[in-house]
């Protein structure tokens, strides 16, 4: 089990994006490339980082500040974080998360990326992969 936003649960995710056809190669189609923080909405610095090209997760691990800016930095509360681990989020709750704000986008324009359903699809099945992963709350 592997604690959450760790070097290794970072890099479980990272197989399990790049195993999941709904999601890298849906991005590939479009030639998604982002660097993508996340973390903690109480914290000034992201805890994980996930760098993608054309689709494919290339580097997955903790955060260190020589990393590059984010395309991306997604923050929520631990306790929001592990529902989602746990029980998944499909798109409504999605939407329901951003709109209350318990998802905040520190980096990235969430409303723009839902218009576009090449993006918004395999962005929610990349929260269901966290569904994969054994996960502790915190090192």
């Amino acid at each position: 089990m592997s604690a959450l936003f760790s070097a290794d649960w970072m890099n479980d995710l990272k197989e399990a994006w790049n195993s999941e056809p709904e999601v890298c190669e849906k991005l590939a189609e479009i030639d998604f490339n982002s660097v993508i923080y996340c973390g903690f909405k109480d914290e000034e610095e992201p805890r994980g980082l996930f760098v993608v090209e054309n689709g494919i997760c290339v580097r997955a691990g903790e955060w260190t500040e020589s990393d590059p800016p984010a395309n991306w930095d997604m923050r929520a509360d631990l306790k929001d974080w592990l529902k989602w681990v746990e029980k998944g989020i499909g798109m409504m709750g999605m939407g329901t998360a951003f709109a209350t704000g318990k998802l905040k986008f520190n980096v990235g324009d969430y409303s723009a990326m839902l218009k576009d359903p090449r993006m918004a699809n395999p962005f929610v099945k990349s929260f269901a992969l966290m569904q994969r992963i054994e996960t502790d709350e915190l090192a």
